[in-house]
């Protein structure tokens, strides 16, 4: 395979880590904005718990997109950052004030006014976050058309973002982060009560992906056509449907029977179908109409470097990630059960 077909498929894999990981943690955050009445607090208490041994660690899958972008496709990662550089930095604000506020709110020894702002401050990033992200994976999906003297994008830093289709990209990717953790929430809960309350949240939430795809679906045939043709017409799209559709039934089916490890397997495979899905039906494109995998790539001396780098690392990282997942994440079995009793 082309170097440059292995790296984009790298960049993808990544991108389906980061939703799986990192966009649940964005939306236990936007669960943290929406806590009301009497169990507020416990609520609050396991949102963070969840998140508090991880969360730093998720980012690195981000880190690991823009770097590759950066390296292996320099022209299209130039015309995405500067043609959405609005939404990017908002999303960049977002993602910093939202540790820095879930830092400071976390290790605050008073615990009064000053924790409380800072709670508010760690919720509306989460929301807003998503959003943001949304916007900019929507936008790439049409637009960029380059000057052919320069290969620079044309743009005025609004109108490849400033349409239906990203925002409501955006509003499907909120809803999908704010599904993965209620789930998420319901298997990291161990009050009854809460895990009720996360329960129907997640439900409620799943019901919204399906609202906002076909919103998105809809909104694509006017800003997006190349992604609505790949997701209505190629040989994959029917296959991938029924896949990510099985899983969402099986994920909501088993939230009604509380069974608690068979959702949260689900609702993964549905979000890692959703992303693959959407990377399918990019391809080949980097940024449509007028940045291609193939024609955007670094050269494959600087490629094969990158991606031997990759493999390397991976050998550190890979083991590294799940140890902090097991430490972090795997519940020590009650007295008696590991011997039989």
């Amino acid at each position: 395979m082309a170097p440059e077909l292995l790296l984009a498929g790298v960049i993808a894999t990544a991108l389906v880590l980061y939703t799986l990981t990192a966009g649940a943690d964005f939306g236990g955050g936007v669960w943290a904005l929406f806590a009301r009445g009497p169990r507020a607090e416990d609520e609050r208490r396991v949102i963070g718990r969840a998140i508090a041994p991880i969360w730093e660690a998720n980012h690195v899958w981000l880190i690991l997109v823009i770097v590759l972008l950066f390296v292996g496709f320099p022209r299209a990662f130039a015309a995405i950052t500067t043609a959405l550089h609005i939404p990017l930095t908002l999303m960049l604000m977002g993602v910093v004030l939202r540790g820095s506020a879930f830092t400071f709110n976390a290790y605050d020894p008073k615990r009064g006014d000053g924790a409380r702002r800072w709670s508010r401050v760690f919720a509306v990033s989460s929301l807003l976050t998503p959003v943001a992200l949304g916007v900019t994976l929507g936008a790439v999906s049409g637009g960029f058309v380059p000057d052919p003297a320069t290969g620079l994008v044309g743009t005025d830093f609004l109108r490849q973002w400033l349409g239906p289709y990203p925002f409501a990209v955006g509003l499907f990717t909120l809803a999908l982060f704010v599904f993965l953790a209620a789930v998420y929430l319901v298997d990291e809960a161990e009050d009854p009560e809460l895990k009720a309350l996360f329960r129907r949240r997640a439900l409620v939430s799943g019901g919204l992906c399906g609202v906002t795809a076909l919103l998105a679906y809809v909104a694509a045939e006017g800003g997006a056509p190349q992604i609505r043709e790949g997701l209505q017409g190629s040989s994959w799209a029917l296959p991938l449907h029924l896949a990510t559709g099985l899983a969402a039934v099986v994920a909501l089916g088993a939230l009604w029977t509380a069974r608690d490890r068979l959702a949260k397997l689900a609702a993964m495979a549905q979000g890692a179908l959703i992303v693959a899905g959407w990377c399918f039906a990019q391809y080949p494109y980097i940024a449509v109409p007028g940045y291609t995998i193939v024609g955007e790539a670094a050269p494959p001396d600087v490629l094969w470097p990158v991606l031997i780098a990759l493999a390397l690392g991976a050998v550190l990282l890979v083991p590294t990630l799940a140890y902090l997942f097991v430490v972090f994440k795997v519940r020590p079995a009650p007295a008696g059960e590991d011997d039989g009793h």
